[in-house]
């Protein structure tokens, strides 16, 4: 007999009916930010307990209505995502005690944290499409609201408008799917999309899996409607830290739920591959020209999202999710301690100036960090399961940022303490690759698809997508010869405004004249 899935609605309940509380009007007693933490701390403590309910008693689910078009599913994917949000969430709305103390609104602001938290929570643990919609749609007003924290900042305004048009452009494209997915297949439950596409995939399904990428992509602030995810600086830094580290993965979250049905067109797949790639080497150009803490973070946002994208157009599911939980905990505490972090630069002993490397030590760098990633990928394949080909250039793409700093220890004024740091980070990050990759085959494998055999198209893919990140991360590596150059100086001011395109997006929608109502 199944077991009560209690902690499936049980930790969004809790913090709705405390976010109704909070959002009441009136004063605001002095106990209500501990009501709100410690509403965020049960939430934690019943979503570690779904995850011992899943260890030990498989996958609940609970449907409501025709066809179980309202559906709740508490699995390892699922469960994970919930101690996830619950984590993150219990941390920024502690951190918020603090932060927001005194301010007039404090109450109807930790009110709202908490709706944003409990929305999150359902989005995790839907187990149909239709659902998802509408906690997509949830999300979508509650954040808004978030961001109008101070209505009276044009910058806020205008970074909720951008939000809203995009992220409900996706609501819209996301009820289209639903539709289209009801007209091919009659229901929209994950689980029955998953063996139905397996069978059959009418025009009606590949349409509609296309209207889930484009969604997923505005959601996860993918180029080229990005500009508001850096625009949102100007509401509290815990909207921030929960956007940046939570709310953000939601378009990550409806690629993983719909893995089957994206997988099963190999357009889709294409699709995020290129879209995810170019995303992320854009926004990484653009973060290393930005000189504030929190928007240097906001472009890092925007580059992790493609690289997620790349990771799902490439059928690296588990490694997607792995990549949101390892983001979302990095983010939050980026976040969260933005506001010590020039202190803490200042504060660093610098031992001298930096090891610029030549073209042969750039060349020796990449040689060597691929020597070695190759050396180890033979000992993982040779002690457990051979990596899939996808895999294997995911990693060659992440050992392109070490072989950044190989380079820096084999430049010829690096002191030779210098080189073996570089090379033991080398072999560490090719080990810690590997090795969370068991893992997170372990965690989740048995929920999520395996990779699909490439073929030409893919092969193609994966070769455009290894061979970019490696000359940018050459290039990279080579900057510090051409950087006084007067043409670099002018192109890192163009980079800087993320070549303009977000003014363009804002003649578009008029987002200098949004109005000052929520």
């Amino acid at each position: 007999m199944p077991m009560l899935p209690l902690p499936l609605l049980a930790a969004p309940l809790l913090l709705a009916v405390a976010a109704v509380f909070l959002l009441r009007p009136g004063a605001r007693p002095g106990s209500l930010p501990r009501l709100a933490e410690a509403a965020a701390l049960a939430a934690l403590a019943l979503a570690l307990a779904g995850i011992v309910q899943v260890a030990t008693g498989g996958t609940t689910e609970l449907a409501f209505g025709p066809q179980g078009i309202l559906s709740f599913r508490l699995d390892a994917v699922g469960a994970t995502m919930a101690a996830l949000v619950s984590f993150v969430g219990w941390v920024v709305v502690r951190y918020s005690r603090s932060y927001l103390d005194g301010e007039a609104r404090e109450g109807s602001f930790h009110g709202l944290m908490l709706a944003a938290l409990a929305a999150v929570l359902l989005l995790v643990q839907a187990g149909s499409l239709a659902l998802m919609l509408l906690v997509f749609v949830t999300i979508g007003v509650v954040l808004r609201r978030l961001l109008m924290f101070y209505p009276g900042r044009p910058e806020a305004r205008r970074a909720a408008a951008k939000f809203s048009l995009v992220w409900h452009g996706g609501d819209l494209l996301l009820a289209l799917a639903a539709a289209l997915f009801w007209i091919a297949y009659g229901t929209t439950d994950l689980a029955t999309l998953a063996q139905s596409v397996a069978l059959a995939m009418p025009p009606a399904a590949q349409v509609a899996v296309a209207l889930v990428v484009i969604a997923a992509a505005l959601k996860t602030a993918a180029f080229p409607l990005h500009g508001w995810l850096t625009e949102v600086m100007e509401a509290p830094t815990p909207v921030s830290a929960l956007l940046h580290a939570g709310i953000i993965n939601a378009g990550g979250v409806l690629l993983i739920r719909l893995a089957e049905p994206v997988q099963a067109s190999p357009g889709a797949m294409a699709a995020l591959v290129m879209l995810g790639g170019f995303t992320a080497l854009f926004g990484a150009m653009v973060m290393l020209t930005q000189s504030a803490v929190k928007t240097a973070l906001a472009w890092s946002t925007v580059s992790q999202m493609g690289f997620m994208l790349l990771q799902c157009g490439l059928g690296l599911w588990t490694l997607a999710l792995l990549h949101i939980v390892a983001h979302s905990l990095y983010k939050a505490h980026a976040f969260l301690a933005a506001g010590g972090a020039v202190e803490a630069v200042a504060a660093t002993r610098r031992p001298g100036p930096v090891a610029v490397p030549g073209g042969g030590a750039v060349l020796r760098a990449f040689a060597l960090a691929l020597a070695v990633y190759a050396v180890v990928a033979l000992v993982f394949g040779w002690f457990a399961a051979p990596k899939a080909p996808q895999a294997l250039a995911l990693g060659a793409i992440l050992i392109f940022g070490v072989a950044y700093l190989v380079a820096q220890g084999l430049a010829d004024a690096a002191p030779a303490a210098l080189t073996r740091r570089t090379g033991l980070a080398a072999l560490a990050a090719a080990f810690g690759y590997f090795g969370f990759h068991v893992l997170a085959g372990l965690l989740w494998g048995a929920s999520l698809p395996a990779p699909p055999a490439p073929g030409p198209l893919e092969w193609a893919l994966v070769v455009v997508a290894v061979g970019s990140f490696g000359l940018i991360a050459v290039a990279q590596s080579l900057f510090p010869l051409w950087a006084h150059h007067p043409a670099a100086a002018g192109l890192r001011v163009h980079v800087a405004n993320g070549l303009y395109l977000n003014a363009a997006v804002d003649r578009l929608i008029g987002g200098f004249r949004t109005s000052k109502t929520l």
